[in-house]
């Protein structure tokens, strides 16, 4: 059952921000508990890492790559192939993901839409408020900028990929933002590309925290090359993987238990709960037992697609009968109560080898993608490749992609839309039609502003 998380508001502007309402205040002024000035937010450099805080919390709990039942890893696992859901409720949102029978005006969908510009308004506070700030050093200005610009820019990237064509702001003007028109996926791709390019410069290979729980810019640089990989831009994508791969601040980890322990040098990011002790979210929304699983449970197309062998499917994956009914839990995140060892990864070493491996394959050196998909398979205990053409090495990335990553951060959507593979989800989804490869824009956002329009394409 999904723990309850009370949230604390704080306004800024006509933005806001999400703290632990059990905690102390992050930030403290003779100001009404909900209305903060700017100027004092940004005033010293405690007070804007006290935002930015806040901003990693609503990250955790809230935004696309949660690990809860608001997340993508959960959303996009259960509407490509990888999850049946078995949420229900009045509004069905997520079951209509499932079945692909989704509508403009399913929650689920508004949910990501509105968290999502939710948390850019909430970057692009901070943004602006360090640059005119006259308290905050340059060394601090430099980290909370570049954290705070690849956070919007992590978002912003998954709007595209979800939505297509969207509107993309750096203001925290409302009369601005209540009326903008959107921008073509082509376009902000490069804008994203741009701003993790900046972040890149400001942010130093060094973690401030030893857990890894904010970002560095070699984690910088993996979102860097996803925008790349988006673009085609293998080459250079390459280059910034092989970076991160050379990195002595990385070592791989060979066993696959240990994947999701947060002390994990093949680490580059991961969040950390709030309160000590706290299960995960992923803990906590793929969690059954005894009873018939009422969120999510793997797919047993998922699970046929693992040889016996497979240490993945051996450790990550629990075969539950109830009834004489088999459903497959993920096990992956195992703490839901007294966790002391796991936090929730965001990116690791992993990613950055197939990705490697995708960049050059696409590049026709399979000789060299040869030894980045076999690290990742030798640590699965499975047969390492010897030889492959091109296409049957993609196809194979793909595979190894779905088998690491389920239940990641929409990991499966992502990898078949890369690699304009969507549509073959027709031979396992019954309602999978092409214009699937995007999700509606929210008709209620529509209706507020009609420079939204037009609808994405089937809705």
């Amino acid at each position: 059952m999904k723990t309850n998380k009370c949230v604390f508001t704080i306004t800024i502007g006509l933005g806001f921000l999400l703290a632990s309402s059990s905690c102390r205040n992050l930030i403290e002024s003779d100001f009404p508990s909900t209305q903060i000035d700017v100027s004092q937010v940004f005033e010293t450099v405690s007070t804007a890492d006290a935002a930015l805080s806040n901003l990693y919390a609503e990250l955790q709990y809230y935004s696309v790559i949660s690990g809860g039942s608001l997340g993508v890893g959960a959303l996009l696992g259960t509407y490509t192939d990888d999850i049946n859901c078995y949420i229900i409720s009045s509004q069905n949102s997520a079951l209509d993901l499932y079945k692909n029978q989704h509508i403009s005006s399913n929650t689920a969908v508004l949910s990501v839409w509105t968290n999502a510009y939710k948390e850019i308004y909430s970057a692009n506070s901070i943004i602006n408020g360090v640059e005119n700030s006259t308290g905050i050093s340059e060394m601090d200005k430099k980290r909370l900028k570049g954290e705070a610009l690849f956070i919007r820019s992590l978002i912003y990237f998954y709007l595209s990929q979800i939505f297509g064509d969207v509107p993309y702001t750096t203001t925290t003007d409302y009369m601005v933002n209540q009326s903008l028109g959107k921008i073509s996926e082509t376009q902000l791709l490069i804008k994203i590309q741009n701003d993790l390019e900046t972040a890149v410069v400001l942010l130093d290979d060094s973690y401030s925290n030893a857990d890894r729980i904010y970002p560095n810019r070699k984690a910088i640089q993996l979102m860097l090359s996803l925008v790349l990989m988006q673009q085609k831009k293998w080459s250079e994508a390459e280059q910034q993987l092989k970076n991160i791969k050379e990195s002595p601040l990385y070592v791989w980890e060979p066993d696959v238990s240990k994947t999701f322990k947060k002390a994990g040098k093949h680490i580059l990011w991961q969040l950390k709960p709030l309160k000590a002790n706290d299960a995960t979210e992923e803990a906590i929304n793929y969690n059954f037992t005894t009873a018939v699983p009422n969120t999510y449970a793997l797919s047993e197309d998922l699970v046929s697609s693992f040889t016996s062998n497979d240490l993945r499917k051996q450790k990550w994956v629990k075969e539950i009968t109830i009834n004489q009914n088999h459903f497959y839990r993920c096990d992956k995140y195992r703490n839901t109560t007294a966790n002391t060892d796991e936090y929730s990864v965001i990116f690791r070493l992993e990613e950055v080898y197939l990705l490697l491996a995708e960049s050059l394959a696409q590049q026709n050196k399979v000789g060299e993608a040869l030894p980045y998909i076999n690290a990742v398979r030798q640590k699965a205990g499975i047969t390492l490749l010897t030889s492959s053409s091109k296409e049957e090495l993609l196809n194979k990335i793909v595979e190894e992609n779905r088998k690491e990553f389920f239940t990641e951060h929409g990991n499966r959507f992502l990898t078949l839309k890369r690699n304009s593979m969507l549509n073959t989800l027709i031979s396992v989804k019954p309602n999978w039609h092409v214009y699937h490869q995007l999700w509606p824009l929210p008709i209620s956002e529509l209706l507020l502003n009609p420079n939204l329009n037009p609808q994405n394409t089937g809705y």
